[in-house]
């Protein structure tokens, strides 16, 4: 009779002991390698598994259902795990659910098809998403004008913007590179490429790219940009029907006060902004405080901006998209490297700000039945990127935060939507 209760406690030990769940833990020291997290999140949801975000809990923990393949997966990636039992679970979500915690768990559901626009031939260094994506396991498929204009963009849930330039001003590089064999290349493809989809000039051309993508949002999808693709999108918005370039650029000169003929309520994220008229001048308009950082205002070691702190239960999508290890990000430079805070919308939630020099980092908002976050600079790791500089290593910088901000936009269209609050 002992020998059978002693047995059959054992089976009952067994039974509630077993393991159910694999957490991902996000915080600083829990995790080897933060970036190799989201992928594995994002293979998860691949293979239909459900996910459960932990806002907040942990540094914004992961929670998947237990399996073999998932540990396994883990392992060749060199993800950190822990895995739980029942018991340990509903204590986690206990915790979460207590009205004194500012937490959430989310459900993600299924992962998002991803589309990153960029044109064809550019190394994947040349821009951050491409590289932390690639990294991260994370799949997605190149677009660029061509398929913007023959409506592919409802194939995607997640857009990203390369740092293109939506005005036609191939960058503002002219003034130091318009002798580069790479500058005229580019600047005759593009040419070519606005021809043979019937535009006149470069400028047109992008300028109804812009509205495609503004459609694309206002339809429902979600766009991430960085650096240069963020204000020239809005300046591209707002200069419709105007001549806003210079003869270098497309052939004929600019509409004479065209400063005088921007639609600011045409834009998603800026307004009372003024053009940068000068060709010879690597800035788009006063949006930026890039030469506020060139006149030493800011140096790569007091350069940091500060995540701001959401209700997750009351507003789980700012608090998606600022979870982190750590509230204090290391900033760093672009053609766009942030925006000046009186430049911005008030409708505009400014989810990461440098306060020193009253500039946003990292803001979000909604058109329509979409969203769009604008990320400025132009790589997490590499304080001021320049032409031809050598590629990021992310192998160095496996829990960069900075980085983190880009995949937590990547993950956030597989969420469970709730309505914001704020």
């Amino acid at each position: 009779m002992v020998r059978k209760l002693i047995f059959f406690l054992i089976v009952l030990f067994s039974v509630v002991a077993k393991p159910s769940s694999i957490l991902l833990p996000m915080e600083a020291e829990g995790q080897q390698n933060h970036l190799k997290a989201y992928g594995i999140t994002y293979w998860a949801l691949a293979k239909s598994y459900k996910v459960n975000w932990l806002l907040n809990y942990r540094g914004g923990s992961f929670l998947l259902p237990d399996s073999d393949e998932i540990r396994k997966e883990c392992q060749i990636r060199g993800v950190t795990f822990e895995i739980l039992s029942d018991a340990n679970v509903s204590s986690i979500l206990e915790e979460i659910n207590s009205p004194s915690q500012n937490m959430e768990a989310v459900l993600l559901e299924k992962a998002p098809k991803i589309a990153v626009y960029t044109p064809k031939g550019k190394q994947p260094w040349d821009d951050a998403v491409t590289m932390v994506l690639t990294y991260a396991e994370i799949p997605y498929t190149e677009i660029y004008d061509e398929e913007v204009l023959s409506d592919q963009l409802v194939l995607y849930e997640w857009l990203h913007l390369h740092h293109e330039d939506f005005t036609g001003q191939y960058g503002k590089f002219f003034g130091a590179y318009r002798n580069a064999p790479w500058y005229i290349e580019q600047k005759k493809e593009a040419e070519l490429l606005a021809q043979k989809l019937g535009y006149a000039k470069v400028s047109d051309e992008k300028r109804a790219v812009a509205l495609k993508i503004r459609d694309y949002v206002i339809g429902g999808g979600f766009m991430f940009a960085m650096c240069s693709a963020t204000d020239s999108f809005d300046i591209a918005l707002s200069a419709e029907g105007t001549d806003i370039c210079e003869p270098m650029f497309d052939g004929d000169a600019s509409e004479a006060n065209y400063q005088l003929k921007i639609d600011y309520t045409a834009t998603f994220a800026f307004k009372d902004y003024i053009l940068e008229r000068n060709p010879m001048t690597y800035e788009f308009s006063d949006i930026d405080t890039t030469l506020e950082h060139g006149k030493g205002a800011m140096t790569m070691e007091n350069d940091y901006f500060t995540l701001m702190e959401y209700s997750a239960k009351w507003d789980p999508i700012p608090t998606m998209l600022c979870q982190n290890h750590t509230q204090l990000v290391k900033g760093f430079m672009g053609q766009t490297t942030a925006f000046d805070a009186q430049k911005i919308k008030s409708n505009i939630l400014v989810m990461g700000e440098c306060k020193i020099n009253g500039e946003a980092r990292y803001i979000h908002g909604t058109k329509g039945k979409g969203m769009f976050t604008y990320y400025g600079g132009h790589d997490p790791e590499d304080y001021q990127h320049r032409v031809g500089d050598a590629p990021t290593v992310l192998d160095l910088h496996p829990n960069s935060p900075g980085y983190r901000l880009i995949l937590n936009n990547v993950l956030f269209p597989a969420a469970k939507k709730k309505k914001l609050k704020t």
